[in-house]
């Protein structure tokens, strides 16, 4: 497993990785166990759906541990003194105007292992976050999607 992905990541996303980390590991741990303890106390384990229940939320869970693990062993931290203030890298704050739908929004441009687009933080490795990083303010570019291709204007670049 020396090919491991390397996964770039804010301090910030490492922060709430380690702390989901912690909480699976002290507390859902122990909830699980004690889920499955009950359910044996039922009898027959063949026709149990407790206790099914409570080995697949453990495996999905234990599954989850081993997934923060390795991203967190393989987490390359972005340090915030070296992000460029003039163009786009990870860490970056874009504030950008969107052709499509004519307004203005910001975008976090983050590693692929802390996107959330509901909170509009976009992966490096997403069409949009690609095109952007290494652009400048007043850059205009287009990503194709499914439907055509969207165009963006840099209107603004800060760190957190």
């Amino acid at each position: 497993m020396s090919d491991s992905k390397k996964f770039l990541m804010t301090y910030e996303g490492v922060k709430k990785l380690e702390e989901e980390l912690e909480y699976l590991k002290t507390i859902k741990r122990v909830d699980i166990k004690e889920k499955i303890k009950v359910a044996r106390s039922f009898g027959d384990l063949s026709e149990n759906a407790e206790y099914d229940e409570a080995k697949n939320e453990q495996a999905f869970v234990e599954g989850r541990i081993a997934q923060l693990e390795n991203m967190l062993k393989n987490a390359t931290v972005v340090d915030e003194s070296e992000i460029p203030r003039d163009k786009v890298s990870v860490g970056s704050i874009v504030k950008v105007k969107d052709f499509e739908f004519d307004e203005e929004m910001e975008l976090s441009i983050v590693g692929s292992a802390e996107a959330d687009p509901m909170e509009n933080k976009i992966s490096n490795e997403s069409p949009v976050g690609n095109a952007l990083i290494g652009k400048k303010v007043g850059d205009v570019v287009e990503v194709p999607v499914p439907d055509g291709v969207n165009k963006y204007e840099i209107l603004g670049i800060r760190t957190a």
